[in-house]
């Protein structure tokens, strides 16, 4: 038993890569039995993310297909395709993420799969809304980062068009397929219905992007032009101190005039350029300029310690290795060392949130291909003649043994 608010939940796990991996992840954390179901040739993520122990089992693999089991069905071949409407019979999720042609060319669109479990929840992640012209399109993170405006604002900022330098479009809508797909949960718990849900990547991050940079646009008719000029000046980021950088965000008046005190310009407290929000949103690339100055005469730890003392919200700033040393990450263990049975020893990131009554109790590690077919081919029903039959003419893909690291 898994423990975890989720459990008892069965959620069939058709995706790849990164968007539904992710979702599925949280899924299994808080205690779904989440079934990946993967083709011969395996989630492309397996391969796509870097270098392994062994063939199949990349880092960003592992980090994405923890407490998860493994079933490899070739869908193209009808006995396989059978094996996986009964697993779908006994499932109460069907997450998936390819192009919804995609799935209807498969056999597998929503209204043949309701009528394999009526009450299923039966949630697609992919490019773009089926409403518009771009539905058939094929889409990646970095195709969505660029069409949605996402590359645009790197432009505004610093000139030329880049792409945010992690799966930002994937990340964003696999959290919300999570929300989604434990509300239809919810809802499901109270009418016995389950429904259909579609996540579109493009007119997510869309949405992500303008509630922050549609400001003036808002208005009918417009009261000026897009983006938020105090998100997008180019003096936001890091600001050099004298060893290093430090990060430092003051927004309030409050917090404003301790910055102003700290650095030793108190009389920024009555220039009516600074002295209010509006009036620093107004001249905020002299306010940027001036907080820039002052902070590169003085080394990081020196002002981590004054802006503490000040209360002005401050933080270090760290590169990916400093991360690992991070000390409020140690404290909260963050990072911790698992055995893994085939790639021995890995650094495992634990789950971020808590739930005093939601989390599962036994920790799985990201399967093998084919791991745990024949387990879950018994547990829908299928015999030892049977299993061996569908293994034999191809239908189902059992995991080779493999000697442990």
């Amino acid at each position: 038993m898994s423990g975890g608010c989720l459990e008892g939940v069965r959620i069939v796990d058709l995706t790849s890569v990164v968007v539904g991996p992710l979702a599925t992840q949280i899924l299994a954390d808080h205690g779904a039995d989440v079934i990946k179901v993967e083709g011969p040739a395996g989630d492309i993520g397996r391969y796509l993310a870097g270098k392994g122990r062994n063939p199949g089992m990349s880092p960003k693999y592992l980090h994405l297909n923890r407490n998860k089991r493994a079933i490899c069905l070739d869908l193209k071949r009808p006995a396989g395709h059978a094996a996986l409407g009964k697993l779908i019979e006994s499932a109460d999720v069907l997450l998936w993420n390819v192009r919804p042609a995609s799935m209807s060319r498969l056999g597998l669109d929503y209204d043949t799969v309701r009528r394999i479990k009526p009450d299923i929840i039966y949630c697609g992640m992919f490019g773009f809304g089926q409403q518009g012209r771009y539905r058939d399109m094929p889409a990646y993170d970095s195709i969505i980062q660029g069409v949605s405006g996402v590359a645009d604002l790197n432009r505004r900022m610093t000139g030329a068009p880049a792409y945010v330098p992690y799966v930002l479009a994937d990340r964003t809508a696999g959290l919300i397929a999570v929300q989604l797909i434990a509300m239809a949960l919810y809802h499901k718990a109270r009418t016995g219905e389950g429904q259909r849900i579609e996540v579109p990547m493009y007119e997510n991050m869309v949405t992500q992007v303008m509630t922050e940079h549609m400001y003036q646009r808002s208005f009918v008719p417009p009261l000026g032009e897009t983006g938020d000029p105090r998100v997008l000046d180019s003096d936001n980021r890091p600001i050099r101190t004298l060893d290093g950088y430090i990060c430092i965000s003051a927004n309030t008046d409050g917090q404003a005039h301790a910055l102003f005190d700290a650095i030793g310009m108190p009389e920024l407290k009555s220039d009516p350029r600074f002295r209010s929000v509006a009036a620093r949103f107004k001249h905020v690339r002299e306010y940027f300029r001036i907080r820039g100055e002052a902070i590169a005469r003085r080394s990081t730890t020196e002002w981590m310690e004054i802006f503490r003392v000040a209360d002005v919200p401050a933080a270090p700033y760290n590169t990916l290795e400093m991360l690992f040393d991070d000390p409020h990450l140690r404290d909260a263990g963050l990072f911790q060392e698992r055995e893994h049975p085939t790639e021995g020893t890995i650094l495992e990131i634990q789950p971020a949130n808590s739930m005093s009554a939601g989390m599962r109790k036994d920790w799985l590690p990201a399967p093998r291909l084919g791991q745990h077919t024949e387990e879950i081919l018994v547990e829908i029903g299928y015999g030892d003649d049977a299993i061996e039959r569908l293994i034999e003419e191809g239908a189902a893909h059992g995991c080779p043994a493999a000697e442990p690291s």
